[in-house]
């Protein structure tokens, strides 16, 4: 059905060197020095979205592509979708493609759910008649009914998942193409697309589908590809390339970087650093099970808070979640502090877990990290018959204030 053949995609970075200025004069004054040169120094950087990439897919594949972010999962899919054109290399796609990468792709925002739906069936080669007969199905599953004569620029992102969705699993094509973008929509409708999916694919069509969530993958998929700074690292059986995602992932100690992601309100306050420690204070690669271990979060605040609170989540790395634990709501003055958890009171299996870091003030969020780090577990211990043991299956424990802010 598919076949890629030395598939490589170069995008140039342009680097602009610019200062920062506030004042309207200072403006005015600068860009009239602009008129009088050639303009700001630019410097330019050619990177790889994608390497050198070939594989096969069968008709009938339901394909995971998993990686990390900024792995070229996206661009993958863009120019498999034929919206991006590849730098060098050759693609063969026999059957028409249908599309869901981002909120917005393949609609026009003027025209109404109703003119949308036969615009992406037209688009896909089909006659009026073949989108008529499907279009009731379509409507109902997308339950946006009340809106189907309204503009879709008025939808929520939401709304507007679910019609872009119905209209690319129902109109027959070949080959369904489906990005994170499902992450958009509620659980009960995820679960509702994934169990179309699994009928879209009983019935012979093929299926390309990114997600972070491995056991929605497991569950859709039967291949994987396993991709890695613009590589292709792995392919093979999901199960084989979900565990080597997962054995891959290991950092070599457990600190970690959260400078690199963006806060959601600037100017009040950013967690800089994630560590992991062991029970005396000392960075290691792992833990080994019953072992206590601190988990601590380097803080900026910028400006006074009213009611600060730092939590940290820790759930597997399939998503599922295990504990939620944040610090008592307090007022807080700028400066630098360390917002630390110990972990005496829960013993964890064996793997790895993903490390989630929140920062809100009274229901406003200044940063949300989802993969701010990794907990690593050792199998190997001699507390692996400890009763206390707790399963990584089991629901989700809340303890309110065990995490305290102290200064640095």
């Amino acid at each position: 059905m598919i076949k890629v053949e030395s598939l490589s995609k170069e995008y140039v970075l342009r680097h602009q060197t610019a200062s920062n200025y506030t004042a309207l004069r200072d403006v005015i004054t600068e860009r009239a020095k602009n008129l009088l040169r050639s303009g700001p120094k630019e410097t330019k950087e050619k990177f790889l979205a994608l390497n050198d990439i070939s594989f096969e897919i069968k008709t009938g594949d339901r394909v995971g592509i998993v990686g990390r972010n900024g792995a070229g999962k996206s661009t993958l899919l863009k120019v498999l979708s034929r919206i991006v054109t590849p730098t060098k290399g050759r693609i063969t796609i026999d059957g028409r493609v249908a599309s869901l990468l981002e909120v917005g792709t393949g609609f026009h925002p003027e025209l109404s759910g109703r003119e949308n739906i036969f615009l992406n069936g037209a688009i896909l080669g089909m006659s009026k008649q073949e989108i008529k007969a499907k279009f009731d199905e379509i409507v109902a599953f997308s339950e946006v009914e009340r809106f189907l004569d309204t503009p879709v620029k008025r939808y929520s992102s939401g709304m507007y998942v679910r019609l872009a969705f119905a209209v690319a699993a129902h109109l027959d094509p070949e080959v369904l193409i489906v990005d994170e973008v499902l992450a958009v929509g509620d659980a009960q409708f995820q679960k509702k697309c994934l169990g179309k999916m699994e009928d879209v694919s009983k019935s012979g069509r093929t299926i390309l589908f990114v997600s972070h969530n491995m056991e929605a993958v497991q569950r859709l998929c039967n291949h994987g590809l396993l991709l890695e700074r613009g590589r292709l690292v792995h392919s093979g059986s999901m199960e084989e390339t979900i565990k080597e995602y997962l054995e891959n992932r290991t950092n070599d100690v457990m600190r970690f970087d959260l400078s690199r992601h963006k806060c959601e309100m600037q100017g009040y306050a950013k967690a800089h650093q994630l560590r992991v420690l062991n029970g005396k204070h000392q960075d290691v690669t792992e833990l080994i099970i019953g072992e206590p271990y601190i988990i601590e979060i380097e803080l900026e605040i910028m400006q006074p808070i009213e009611k600060f609170v730092a939590a940290i989540g820790i759930s597997t790395l399939l998503g599922q979640p295990i504990r939620t634990t944040w610090s008592y709501p307090n007022d807080i003055r700028p400066g630098k502090y360390i917002a630390r958890f110990n972990s005496d009171d829960i013993v964890l299996t064996g793997g790895q877990y993903k490390l989630t870091v929140g920062l809100s003030s009274q229901g406003r969020n200044f940063q949300y990290i989802d993969e701010a780090g990794e907990l690593v577990i050792s199998e190997v211990s001699a507390f692996a018959d400890n009763p206390q043991i707790i399963n990584t299956k089991s629901g989700l424990l809340i303890n309110q204030f065990p995490v305290e802010i102290v200064p640095m």
